[in-house]
């Protein structure tokens, strides 16, 4: 039986998620891949509670997370059902629904139709009462904001989630959403984009959103999905993900690998991984509440909690990275 570490609380940072009374760890785990029924349920517990006992309270899911869809939910469910069981109300387990999940009109998008049942089904799947944080994953511009907002109040209202937030939402879709959100007296909490070195789009209105509204923020994909780490600096490796996925690999050119070559360089003057570098960097100045990591491995979750250790850039180095990756938002 697994028992947590009692230290687990000492080293770990934990950042006011908005204006919430809702705290998360600055490095949160996603559960998207190497986490389904492709990965042994003993190799996902390991991850599981390593993350844990570094202080990682903070597990991200939803419901076509896999693969197959849904073995995410599943195998985390196993665990929150057993050696996990006792430290429910120590953790924040989120989930999302709003991409395709079942076949028919009613297994995607944004409607009340879908949230309600999509949840219903994470909640046996992950064998609990209710989610610390239920996301919707895409705005949908097929359903009316008004019914898509309603439907996650009412979510809320049944006792299913504590807190609402939004991911892949744009900054007017946002601050619409979180209007409307407000006057149904179910705000809004938490944004999830992605965001890294390479791809700053939010800074571009979204970042400016979130702070008027007092929205935290979740950075999905910090570190470019493998890009920002050495792993291809030389090659693609066999067995990584650009070998495996073409769209990835079309990201993987020779102008990105050289910008990750000269950020890899200051990383090593810093004393940190590419990874670690490219983690304390979406986690500068604080505008940034989270930072969400992958991991096929314990070693990378202790590599990427290490990033904690050094969140202090120089002007020069942050001019440094924007004459490198390019500013432009």
């Amino acid at each position: 039986m697994y028992t947590a570490t009692p230290s687990r609380y000492d080293d770990m940072i934990y950042n006011q998620c908005g204006k919430s009374g809702l705290k998360l760890p600055a490095i949160s785990l996603g559960l998207w891949q190497n986490f389904g029924a492709d990965t042994s349920q003993a190799k996902v517990k390991e991850k599981i509670f390593r993350a844990f006992d570094l202080g990682i309270t903070h597990f991200d899911l939803a419901n076509n997370y896999g693969p197959p869809p849904g073995s995410a939910e599943a195998a985390m469910g196993t665990i929150l059902n057993s050696e996990l069981n006792r430290y429910r109300d120590e953790l924040i387990i989120s989930t999302k629904a709003g991409y395709d999940m079942w076949p028919g009109p009613y297994g995607d998008g944004g409607s009340r139709k879908y949230l309600i049942a999509s949840l219903d089904q994470s909640l046996k799947r992950l064998k609990v009462d209710y989610v610390d944080i239920f996301y919707h994953h895409r705005y949908d511009p097929n359903t009316p904001l008004e019914e898509t907002m309603a439907a996650l109040d009412a979510i809320v209202r049944q006792g299913k989630a504590l807190y609402i937030g939004l991911s892949n939402y744009g900054p007017k879709e946002t601050k619409q959403a979180a209007t409307i959100l407000k006057q149904l007296g179910t705000p809004c909490v938490v944004n999830q984009p992605s965001y890294s070195m390479l791809n700053r789009w939010i800074e571009g209105g979204l970042q400016d959103v979130l702070a008027e509204e007092g929205i935290g923020t979740v950075a999905f994909a910090p570190l470019a999905m493998g890009l920002l780490t050495s792993k291809y600096l030389h090659a693609i490796p066999e067995g990584s993900r650009a070998a495996k996925n073409d769209w990835f690999k079309a990201n993987v050119t020779e102008e990105q690998v050289a910008k990750v070559k000269e950020l890899h360089k200051m990383a090593e003057n810093r004393g940190q991984t590419m990874a670690q570098f490219a983690l304390a960097w979406v986690l500068r100045e604080g505008s940034v509440t989270s930072a969400l990591i992958g991991a096929s491995s314990i070693e990378q979750i202790e590599e990427n909690v290490a990033a904690l250790n050094n969140l202090s850039f120089s002007r020069e180095e942050l001019h440094a990275i924007d004459s490198i990756v390019g500013s432009d938002k």
